[in-house]
């Protein structure tokens, strides 16, 4: 049994930020299932939201992101991450992120750009690389920390609790984490616990989230005990690269900031016929007229035009992406760009309060995983990165303040009833039959009947994958399929008792809005 202060589950910026904050002395395991450059916070290209511009105000960033929450926004918790965003891009600043200034030379002013849903350019960036570039900065830092310790391709299995312990309390001891290379389950306990470990897009078909997306915090965490929230707003990124060598390849929003236009096979301008704000509407909007576009039409796409910008503005300010399109054959300074929505960003999950903290003693819960009430029901774009801090932050403090778990002899892992899996097609078919049945029936635009027929299928995967979780040993893909599983359920949950279109949730059978705004919570048996 391995024991350290703090283990963290993840290694995106809300990981990273933590691991960072926390006391030199203090003793940090932080896994990931792949490699540290593998995450959703990795592959962020627009930015962080921030009030740093005169022309700007806390009161603007506010209103901002209520508006584009549909009215489901936590007033307190918006206004908790919208204050302590000015302070949050100052340490970046101080670990050294080379966000893009307006001139060269560090005497310059920071460059701000513009989303769909902001009155003002407020979004800190570097490049259209953003998250990229902040990963790669705080990684380095990690590297040269002598008290934090890193594993590679670890999975967790589950969260080791009291109750599973035969014990009277409701704390988390640590988890049991299975190392992929050697296919063996390793027993870690900590003192406090985090989750950290990103969203969920990998249940849907088409998605912009990397491989790693599978839901894990917020099924452990279920299973462990905790509330979810808000799980049927599941946010659909309008502009995904659509070609097939483009998998998950994100267009950022920041172009649409920047004057891009989007327009039908034809060259028609559809946006003026679905809202005001065109382009930058907030992404539910322009998700949805996609799409609308699309099914009444046939079309596979539609095309995002920049070309009506100089050249060199193109490739100074979206060089990734030029570079990327120029890849397959497309020169986005002369040509459109095909894309369509695409699954991007889990706006439900765990419940936590200001710290991070869960409904379970020294277990902690951050970024994409959690709901804090901050997102409502559209998440604001740019504002997922700036949680993450704010959040991280908050809860190192807290951490270093609290009393850990008691340091126990926890129970290795039991293998003594199971074989090694006679074959891996089982997982492999279910997992394609879960991701395209949720794109059909809990996508862009719902039904009663299709949430049905998702549940109905759900109920027969959960018992196929659960029979086969306790015959046989476990696997990396065996794990996420039980997780991805158990989270398209609580989503179907969730969907099925909003009676009502708000924000990202948009039902065919409910399609006004009702009076009084209410979060969806669901609790474990």
């Amino acid at each position: 049994m391995l024991h350290y202060d703090v283990l963290i589950i993840g290694s995106g910026l809300a990981a990273c930020t933590l691991a960072l904050s926390l006391p030199e002395q203090t003793r940090v395991l932080m896994i990931t299932k792949k490699t540290f450059g593998d995450s959703s916070s990795a592959m962020s290209q627009g930015g962080i939201a921030a009030v740093f511009s005169n022309e700007d105000s806390f009161a603007d960033h506010i209103r901002d992101t209520l508006v584009a929450g549909a009215g489901l926004c936590e007033e307190e918790a918006v206004r908790y991450v919208v204050e302590h965003g000015p302070d949050a891009i100052k340490w970046l600043i101080w670990q050294g992120v080379p966000f893009d200034r307006e001139k060269p030379g560090k005497n310059s002013g920071y460059h701000l750009t513009r989303e769909g849903g902001h009155s003002q350019r407020r979004i800190f960036h570097v490049a259209d690389a953003t998250g990229q570039g902040v990963q790669d900065t705080l990684l380095t830092r990690l590297r040269a920390a002598p008290n934090i310790e890193f594993k590679e391709r670890h999975i967790a299995v589950d969260l080791i609790t009291g109750r599973k312990l035969g014990l009277s309390d409701d704390r988390v001891y640590g988890a049991y984490v299975l190392d992929s290379d050697t296919d063996q389950v390793e027993t870690i306990a900590a003192g406090h616990t985090v989750l950290a470990t990103g969203g969920a897009g990998k249940v849907f078909l088409y998605t912009t989230n990397p491989d790693t997306a599978t839901g894990d915090g917020i099924a452990m965490a279920w299973r462990a005990g905790c509330r979810v929230a808000n799980l049927e707003f599941v946010q659909f990124h309008p502009t995904c690269l659509y070609h097939p060598q483009a998998k998950s390849f994100l267009i950022t929003e920041a172009m649409r900031g920047e004057g891009a236009i989007l327009r039908l096979p034809d060259g028609t301008r559809f946006m003026e016929s679905h809202d005001e704000r065109l382009e930058l509407a907030p992404r539910d909007i322009v998700a949805r007229a996609i799409d609308f576009e699309m099914k009444k039409r046939g079309l596979d796409c539609v095309y995002l035009d920049i070309t009506h910008k100089p050249a060199k503005f193109i490739v100074a300010h979206f060089p990734n992406i030029y570079a990327r399109c120029k890849e397959l054959g497309i020169d986005i300074t002369q040509e459109w760009i095909p894309v369509a929505p695409a699954a991007h960003y889990t706006c439900g999950g765990v419940i936590i309060d200001r710290q991070g903290r869960t409904d379970l003693e020294n277990l902690y819960a951050l970024g994409e995983t959690t709901w804090t009430g901050l997102h409502g029901a559209n998440r604001l774009a740019s504002n997922s990165l700036l949680e993450c801090l704010v959040y991280s932050r908050a809860a190192a403090t807290d951490i270093a303040q609290s009393q850990p778990a008691t340091a126990l002899a926890l129970p290795d892992w039991d293998e003594s009833r199971v074989t090694d899996a006679d074959e891996q097609v089982v997982i492999t078919h279910n997992w394609h039959e879960l991701r395209s049945f949720m794109w059909d029936y809990v996508g862009i635009v719902r039904t009663n009947k299709r949430l049905e027929r998702a549940a109905h299928r759900i109920r027969l995967l959960r018992e196929e994958i659960h029979d086969y979780y306790s015959n046989f040993r476990v696997s990396n893909d065996l794990i996420e399929l039980r997780n991805l599983v158990l989270t398209a359920d609580l989503m179907v949950q969730c969907a099925q008792q909003r009676h009502e279109s708000r924000g990202l949730h948009a039902s065919r059978d409910y399609p006004a809005l009702l009076p009084e705004a209410k979060n969806t919570v669901l609790t474990p048996n």
